[in-house]
C-alpha cells in the first residue's frame, strides 16, 4: 500500500519578531533557504529529484512575496529543473503544506516532496489602523463584520466563561514547559544553527521563551486589545466590539482577558519537512521517522474565527477511523490562550497530553511556518516519549483550522 512517509524536519530557531531580533537581518528566502539546505546535508536525497517544495506563507508580499517557495528553493542552489510553489492558509499555510505534500504523494503523481513555510514577521510593516481581514470588502463585511484575531479570542473567552486567570495560568504553564523541553534537549534534533550570509552564527536557540514566568507576573500586563475594541476605525465604520456583539447578542460585552504574555509571540523563523513515497524511500534507503495517517480542514464562523481547531480534529479522527483516546500527544497551536482551552474542553482533553513542552505563548508563531515546527516537535517527542501517533491541528485566519495525523513508522 503507497504511504506517505516523513523522512526527517529542520526547523531555525524562532528569533524575536523585532529589528532587535537576531534574525531580522535576514531575507526569509534565506531563513528556508538555510532550511532546505539542511534537510539535503542531514537525508541526502538530491535535490533535482524533489517533485516539488511546497512553502507556506502568510504575509505574500514585499520579501515574502513573488512566490517565496520558488524563491527560497532558487536562493539555496538548488537545481531550478526542480519547481516550487506558496500556499496561504494564514495561520496553518505552514501544515497545509505538508499536507499538500503528502496528498501529491498518496495520489500517485509524486515521489518526493518538502514541504514546510516561513514566516520573518520582524518586517511586518505596523499601521495604526489594524488590517482588515475580509480584503476590505464592504459588502462581505455586511455578512461577517470580522474582527482582529485577538477579538475574536477575547470573543471565545467570554463566551467559555475563561477568566483572566486562566488564560494567564495556561500562558504561564506554556513558558514552564518550554523552559523544560528547552533545559532538557527536546527540541535539539529539530532545531538548526541560522548564519548570516557571511558565515557568522544568527542564532542557534529559540529566542523569545521568558522562563520564570508565573500568573502573577503575567497578571500586571495591561490587556491588549481592549482599547481596539472600543475606538471606532473609519476603515471600518464603528467599534470592533460592537461589531462582534452584533454576532454574538447573548453577549452584554467582550471581556479583554488577552495581552502579550498569554497570546502567541511574534517571532521570525522557517521549517520544512522532506516527504517520500514508501515506494521511492525503499527504493532510495530513506529511512522513515513516521507516515502521515490523515489530514483534515473544517470551517468556523468566520467572526469569532479561531473555533475550528476542535471540528479540524474531531474530522480527521472520523476519517482515519480513529478516536481521541487513539492519539498519544496533542500539539494545539497557541494563538491565543482561549483556542488550546477550549479545544481541550470541547474534545474532553487530557491537558497533561496537549502541548507537553509548551507553545507558541512561549516559543512564538511565525505564522507560515508553525504548522511544520509543530509537527516536527510532536514528531520528536513521541520518539522521546517511545510512543506512536500525535495529532496537530491550528487555527487559522478567516475562520478555519487544520489537523494532522502522524504515526511513528
Amino acid at each position: 500500500m503507497r504511504e506517505a512517509w516523513i523522512i526527517d524536519g529542520v526547523r531555525t530557531p524562532r528569533g524575536k519578531g523585532k529589528p532587535t531580533g537576531s534574525l531580522h537581518a535576514l531575507h526569509p528566502q534565506e531563513l528556508l533557504a538555510q532550511v532546505l539546505n539542511a534537510l539535503v546535508d542531514r537525508v541526502g536525497f538530491d535535490p533535482a529529484e524533489v517533485d516539488d517544495v511546497i512553502a507556506g506563507n502568510a504575509a505574500n508580499e514585499g520579501d515574502h512575496g513573488a512566490c517565496i517557495g520558488r524563491l527560497s528553493m532558487l536562493t539555496a542552489g538548488w537545481p531550478y529543473e526542480a519547481p516550487g510553489m506558496t500556499v496561504h492558509r494564514h495561520c496553518g499555510s505552514g501544515q497545509q503544506a505538508i499536507t499538500f505534500s503528502a496528498m501529491g504523494i498518496l495520489a500517485g503523481h509524486q515521489d518526493l516532496v518538502v514541504g514546510g513555510g516561513v514566516e520573518s514577521m520582524s518586517h511586518f510593516i505596523p499601521t495604526e489602523v489594524p488590517n482588515a481581514i475580509d480584503g476590505n470588502n464592504a459588502h462581505l463585511r455586511e455578512r461577517y463584520p470580522t474582527v482582529p484575531q485577538g477579538i475574536s479570542a477575547d470573543v471565545i473567552a467570554t463566551l467559555e466563561g475563561f477568566t483572566r486567570d486562566d488564560v494567564d495560568r495556561f500562558a504561564a504553564e506554556s513558558q514552564r514547559r518550554a523552559a523544560a523541553a528547552i533545559d532538557g534537549g527536546r527540541f535539539d534534533r529539530s532545531v538548526i544553527p541560522v548564519h548570516h550570509l557571511d558565515g557568522s552564527l544568527a542564532l542557534d536557540h529559540d529566542e523569545h521563551p521568558r522562563p520564570g514566568t508565573t500568573p502573577e507576573s503575567l497578571g500586571s500586563l495591561p490587556s491588549a486589545f481592549e482599547q481596539m475594541g472600543q475606538m471606532v476605525f473609519e476603515h471600518f465604520g464603528r467599534p470592533f466590539d460592537e461589531m462582534a456583539l452584533q454576532v454574538y447578542p447573548q453577549l452584554d460585552r467582550v471581556e479583554h482577558v488577552h495581552h502579550a504574555g498569554n497570546s502567541s509571540g511574534v517571532v521570525d523563523g522557517a521549517a520544512a519537512v522532506v516527504l517520500a513515497s514508501s515506494d521511492y524511500a525503499r527504493a532510495h534507503g530513506l529511512e522513515p521517522r513516521a507516515r502521515i495517517v490523515m489530514s483534515a480542514a473544517a470551517g468556523a464562523e468566520p467572526v469569532i474565527m479561531l473555533t475550528a481547531p476542535g471540528p479540524a480534529a474531531q474530522r480527521c479522527l472520523d476519517r482515519a477511523g480513529m478516536k481521541i483516546g487513539d492519539i498519544d500527544l496533542w500539539e494545539i497551536n497557541e494563538a491565543f490562550a482561549a483556542v488550546p482551552l477550549k479545544t481541550v474542553r470541547d474534545l474532553d482533553l487530557d491537558p497533561e497530553q496537549v502541548n507537553v513542552n509548551g507553545g507558541a505563548i512561549a516559543l512564538g508563531h511565525p505564522i507560515g511556518a508553525t504548522g511544520a515546527m509543530l509537527i516536527q516537535t510532536a514528531l520528536d517527542e513521541l520518539e522521546r516519549r517511545d510512543q506512536s501517533t500525535a495529532l496537530v491541528t491550528m487555527c487559522t485566519g478567516g475562520g478555519m483550522g487544520t489537523a494532522t495525523i502522524i504515526e511513528r513508522v
